[in-house]
């Protein structure tokens, strides 16, 4: 017997399965707690998705919302709605960071259009802009406070090249700069107040992937899709050592770096490895074999986390010794970020977030429903 089909909208069914389909491949690739200190919202975090929006989420409700979920036929994740979402670039979102650490940070993000837009985080996060409308989340459009756009290069008769995209962040607050990894093979340094480009670092042969800000030193630290990482002097803008090897038959993409608190330990993914430096020493003191490729890491006091392109999150020590791993919902996963109190969430493929304590249990796992 056939239903009755006198109320059948094609236009709506056809939406419905594009909407399913682009909710099913979309991709985190940075979640980023909201600073700890002097801030209305501690549990706030924000996600950064493949669809050009930032999401803001609250832990409390994400928490609450999870111990009701009902896994219906179909649904074994649960999809929760932000607290608010902004649409943030034309593209992909690839980073975002917290510039400062009070009620006047800045929230930042970059992205495939080439641009670093930043907002008040307070008025980010207590906007009382409504963002359901019919119980459907909707885009927010507010306009950025900060907007930084990569330049372009000249080519052959005046021609401009592409917009050379955003791959990563870093932020130095005592000298009023952001730090930008590009498409073009160079890291930018801007200066916050005026907008303007301070300094330019060349010298990789291929696009970078990752920017570490090392204030004590006023250096930074980049990785590249050339296989190595360079340590640059801020001062001069010249590159003083170079970390990796150079030969193209052999060298493999350096996808992410991290620092550890006194800025004296480094640990880069490269390929399969994790390498960790003694940065004062210019020695790299030990090297960790994983399954798959590394996509990112960081450091958690004197122990390393990183994640890849599996739905595993590890957890070294610095001799690189396995000290735990822990199942995530992700099937490959792109971030990781660490809250002052041990809470971690790691975002990855098929916009899926995974909020993990820091005894290892899973605190809510959902996918974040943008716009």
């Amino acid at each position: 017997m056939y239903g009755d089909a006198t109320n059948w909208n094609e236009d709506e069914y056809r939406e419905s399965i594009l909407k399913e389909r682009e909710i099913q491949t979309r991709t985190v690739f940075r979640t980023a707690w909201a600073p700890p200190e002097r801030i209305s919202n501690p549990d706030a975090f924000v996600v950064a998705s493949s669809d050009g929006t930032l999401a803001f989420h609250s832990l409390n409700s994400l928490v609450s919302q999870s111990a009701s979920f009902g896994y219906s036929k179909g649904q074994d994740v649960m999809v929760a709605e932000p607290e608010r979402v902004v649409r943030a670039h034309d593209g992909p979102a690839y980073d975002v960071k917290f510039y400062g650490e009070d009620e006047d940070a800045l929230l930042l993000s970059c992205g495939d259009d080439g641009r670093v837009r930043g907002w008040k985080w307070r008025e980010f996060s207590e906007s009382e802009v409504s963002l359901h409308l019919q119980g459907v989340c909707t885009e927010d459009h507010v306009k950025p406070l900060l907007e930084l756009t990569n330049p372009q290069h000249k080519g052959p008769w005046g021609a401009l090249s592409p917009m050379p995209e955003i791959n990563a962040m870093s932020v130095d607050p005592q000298s009023g700069s952001v730090f930008t990894a590009a498409g073009d093979s160079c890291a930018y340094c801007w200066d916050v107040e005026s907008g303007k480009i301070k300094m330019t670092f060349k010298g990789h042969s291929d696009y970078l992937h990752t920017v570490v800000s090392r204030s004590s030193a006023s250096q930074i630290l980049t990785g590249s899709e050339d296989g190595t990482a360079r340590i640059w002097d801020c001062k001069t803008g010249k590159c003083v050592k170079v970390i990796g090897s150079q030969d193209k038959k052999s060298r493999l993409r350096l996808s992410s770096m991290a620092l550890d608190g006194s800025e004296s330990w480094l640990v880069c993914g490269q390929g399969k490895n994790l390498a960790l430096w003694n940065l004062p020493a210019s020695e790299c003191v030990s090297t960790i074999s994983i399954p798959v490729h590394v996509q990112d890491v960081m450091f958690d006091e004197k122990q390393i986390l990183t994640v890849g392109a599996e739905p595993v999150l590890r957890r070294f020590d610095l001799n690189g010794a396995l000290l735990s791993q822990i199942h995530c919902a992700p099937c490959s996963v792109f971030s990781i970020s660490l809250h002052p109190a041990g809470v971690v969430a790691v975002g990855g493929y098929g916009g899926l977030v995974d909020v993990i304590s820091q005894f290892g249990s899973h605190l809510c796992t959902f996918r974040s429903s943008s716009l």
